[in-house]
């Protein structure tokens, strides 16, 4: 019995662990189905709202692609209607062109019925005045004609007189305007300094007793100084100054460095002044040498002989009206290229003409010939071409000029000694020429009005146009001139103008 029980008890516990895990099995079983079937339908129920989600979508894209295509299209039959708007505009523009030119040809083809009609009644007209004329004048139809074309070609150079004098007018009064332009441009691109004229020279002293050396044993020292240099030396109540007077500048210049010398060595006696003075001369030679050398370099200005370098470098010390003629001479060779590359002039000539037109005032003569033909001597012997040794004698008119170049010279030398500042001048006798040259064209018939403008360069007088022809105008101006020349003391030139208008006025009522 125990055996039996021994076996019945494990299949017992087996087919119990059996149920038990069958049991299990189908609980889980059910649940997972459960699980499932909840996971199905949650999984429907999310497709149903995204299904439902799209088709809302789906609806908002159809509406705006439908509003947007409305409105493209409103957008089209507002354009097409704004072009058939156009196009009937154009077409009625056009009808209203054809009616127009439709009258036009009605009218133009009457005008032409009318002259046709007009020229055969002229034709009948002209046969019976020729007719007639030949009865009154005694003239044939080809004696007429020729009197008739006499009277026309008459006409014609009047007419033809009256052109070129009006062109001619026109272009000198363009050349007039570009001239100036030129000229201010020039001007403008030149910075100058103003005249500032001196004829005497102070020599500080380290004490006053150097005075009494100065002056010597009976004045012998300041003799032989003044005697050397040709200065006159002043010794006054100056503390500790010495005045030098001359109206050369190279000679005061002289004076002043050799007296600086005998002070600062302290030796002063007639043979060492002597010594001094020559030795201070020749000083003077190289620096003005090398005075002309610097001004030529600055200028651009190569391979001039060394005499025309020397020349060139003496003016340093020369003025005219208080005006350094160096300077001077530098200023006029700076414009005249200025100028001559405005008119496409050779500007090295311009430039070579102008540095040397007053080259003659640092050379020595005897008065009888002036600066401009010692100038153009000496550039012929120092090898300068004709252009520039043209340019030199005729810069003040002694010669013709020759060329643009020469012309070029004498405006630039005369904006350099004519310009505000260049030169000084005492305040009276510059009112008195003024007053004597208004006062001179004032005295001839026809003279309405006189003004001398332009620092007394140019005079311009307004005549009556009733009194004084335009031949008698030139002729007034030429005798004005020449009795300013003769009469008035100035440097330079002065211009002339003389000026006659006509005026007629009607009024339109």
């Amino acid at each position: 019995m125990e055996f039996v029980w021994f076996f019945i008890l494990p299949l017992a516990g087996l087919l119990i662990g059996w149920l038990v895990r069958w049991s299990y099995a189908r609980f889980e079983l059910s649940s997972a189905e459960q699980k499932a079937r909840r996971v199905l339908q949650d999984a429907i129920r999310e497709a149903q709202e995204k299904q439902r989600e799209a088709l809302i979508e789906t609806k908002d894209l159809l509406l705006a692609e439908r509003e947007t295509l409305d409105r493209e299209a409103r957008d089209q039959r507002r354009e097409i209607e704004r072009y058939e708007r156009k196009v009937r505009q154009r077409e009625e523009s056009l009808q209203e062109r054809l009616e127009t030119v439709s009258r036009q040809e009605r009218a133009l083809a009457e005008r032409e019925q009318q002259v046709t009609e007009r020229e055969g009644a002229v034709d009948e007209a002209g046969v019976l005045l020729n007719a007639e004329m030949e009865k009154v004048a005694q003239l044939t139809v080809e004696e007429a004609k020729q009197q008739l074309t006499a009277n026309i070609e008459t006409e014609a150079r009047r007419d033809a007189h009256d052109l070129v004098r009006r062109i001619e007018a026109e272009a000198a009064e363009g050349a007039e305007r570009r001239s100036r332009a030129m000229i201010v441009s020039a001007m403008q691109r030149l910075a100058t300094e103003v005249t500032a004229e001196t004829s005497v020279s102070s020599v500080d002293l380290p004490s006053d007793e150097m005075k009494g050396r100065i002056i010597g044993r009976e004045g012998r020292n300041i003799r032989a100084l003044e005697t050397l240099t040709g200065v006159d030396i002043i010794i006054d109540d100056t503390p500790e100054a010495v005045i030098l007077s001359c109206f050369d500048p190279v000679r005061r210049e002289t004076a002043k460095l050799a007296l600086k010398r005998l002070v600062s060595d302290g030796r002063i006696h007639p043979a060492r002044i002597e010594e001094v003075v020559r030795k201070v001369m020749r000083d003077q030679e190289q620096t003005l040498f090398e005075e002309g050398q610097r001004v030529l370099f600055e200028l651009g200005i190569h391979d001039m002989h060394p005499d025309g370098v020397a020349a060139l470098g003496r003016l340093r010390y020369r003025t005219s009206y208080g005006q350094n003629q160096l300077a001077h001479s530098k200023e006029a060779s700076v414009l005249a290229g200025f100028i001559a590359v405005e008119v496409g002039a050779d500007t090295k000539s311009a430039k070579r003409a102008a540095l040397l037109h007053d080259i003659g005032k640092g050379m020595v003569s005897d008065g009888e010939v002036g600066h401009a033909e010692l100038g153009m001597d000496l550039a012929r012997r120092i090898g300068e071409n004709d252009v520039v040794c043209n340019a030199i004698g005729s810069h003040h008119n002694d010669i013709e000029p020759a060329s643009v170049e020469a012309i070029i010279v004498q405006i630039a030398d005369a904006i350099s000694s004519s310009r505000p500042g260049a030169r000084r001048e005492v305040l009276d006798s510059y009112l008195k020429r003024l007053e004597d040259l208004e006062r001179i064209a004032g005295e001839y018939d026809g003279v309405e009005k006189t003004y001398a403008i332009q620092a007394g360069r140019e005079l311009r007088i307004l005549v009556s146009a009733d009194e004084v022809s335009d031949d008698r105008a030139g002729e007034l101006s030429r005798t004005i001139a020449r009795r300013i020349e003769d009469e008035v003391t100035y440097p330079g030139r002065i211009k002339v103008t003389v000026i006659r208008e006509t005026r007629i006025t009607e009024y339109a009522r």
